[in-house]
């Protein structure tokens, strides 16, 4: 049945799946504040859903509890990463946390991130940045059934491959962009199909390459076991976006990027390359300032266009969606909410 839970509610819900699941408690915590916060942001996608498919990569071994970043090279401002197939949402944050510390310290650093389980929302990690007053820019791939079809091709080739730009602006809200570059993130049709909803034209095509409405193509096998594909966003410019991101968050960071058949495993592998820039020590940080509140100040006088009520920027919907939910509640649709279900079941313990 379909739920409406508080955050702490689904937090500790969550929680006790994943430590049934073979967690550290604190690990297991994190994990579940991480996956909460998603939906709270209004990325459902990214949120509470994927924990059946975590309890099947744990079981399967390519999600590893209690798994923390190893240092394969340390040179100062470059440091090479393994997540070592840890929890993405924790080896996704140490990461992060040695990185920002090398960035205060000389100015910048460049984080190549390899074999980390599914990072999640990306945007949490610019946040982490941006917070210490730092510019993160990040370049991810996945390494998983291969969702996303190439511009001029029929069939999925790579993944969802997120790309994401943080930039801290002075007495204000950061700009946090985050995105898929497929026209819409792997986790969003999963959600649509589990509503019984249709998605709108130029999404996806179907196992035989033919444009299609139903999120279900991507989701369940379709006719003889094959599955259809998304398409990248903006055509061709989301497709070298992709690319970009496959080579610099794959090939670069050494994890590695997508080049065989598909197969049924659970696992979902990330590769993430980060940028990080301390404005203070570029000797721009009063113009960048100034010039970046002026220019924001200057879009937001923009008249409303047909269907808007104002402009807006990256960021701003997340945020006024956590306001929104941590006081509506959470809501799971039946099929999310029996999935879940079903997860704790495979780990020993009944939800209500």
């Amino acid at each position: 049945m379909a739920k409406t839970m508080t955050a702490d509610g689904l937090e500790s819900a969550i929680a006790r799946i994943l430590e049934a699941a073979g967690s550290l408690p604190a690990e297991a915590r994190q994990v579940a504040a991480n996956l909460v916060l998603a939906n709270l942001s209004g990325h459902d996608s990214h949120g509470v859903g994927m924990v059946p498919r975590y309890v099947d990569a744990v079981a399967e071994g390519g999600l590893r509890p209690n798994a923390a970043v190893k240092i394969n090279l340390d040179a100062g401002q470059l440091l090479a990463l393994d997540g070592q197939h840890g929890y993405g949402q924790i080896v996704g944050v140490q990461a992060m946390e040695l990185g920002i510390a090398r960035a205060q310290q000389h100015g910048s650093c460049i984080v190549a991130l390899a074999h980390a389980h599914h990072l999640g929302r990306i945007g949490h990690f610019a946040e982490l940045a941006t917070a210490q007053a730092l510019v993160a820019l990040h370049f991810v791939n996945v390494l998983s059934r291969p969702v996303v079809a190439p511009w001029g091709g029929g069939d999925g080739r790579f993944g969802t491959n997120p790309c994401c730009i943080g930039i801290p602006l002075a007495g204000a809200a950061p700009f946090v962009l985050d995105y898929a570059t497929s026209r819409v993130a792997q986790g969003k049709m999963r959600v649509a199909y589990n509503k019984g909803e249709q998605v709108p034209d130029g999404y996806l095509i179907d196992e035989k390459g033919a444009p299609t409405n139903d999120p279900g193509v991507v989701v369940v096998p379709q006719s003889q076991g094959l599955l259809g594909a998304l398409r990248t966003f903006g055509e061709h410019k989301g497709y070298g976006m992709a690319l970009a991101c496959e080579l610099l968050g794959g090939a670069l960071t050494g994890g590695g990027t997508w080049h065989r058949p598909a197969d049924d495993g659970r696992s979902v592998l990330n590769g993430m390359l980060t940028v990080l820039i301390d404005p203070a020590r570029l000797g721009t940080q009063a113009s960048f300032a100034q010039e970046a509140a002026a220019f924001i100040d200057w879009l937001r006088q923009s008249p409303p266009g047909a269907g808007f009520a104002a402009v807006q920027i990256a960021g701003e919907p997340e945020r006024r969606a956590r306001e929104e939910r941590a006081r509506d509640g959470i809501w799971l649709d039946d099929a999310t909410w029996g999935e879940i279900v079903a997860a704790g079941a495979k780990v020993g313990l009944t939800l209500a």
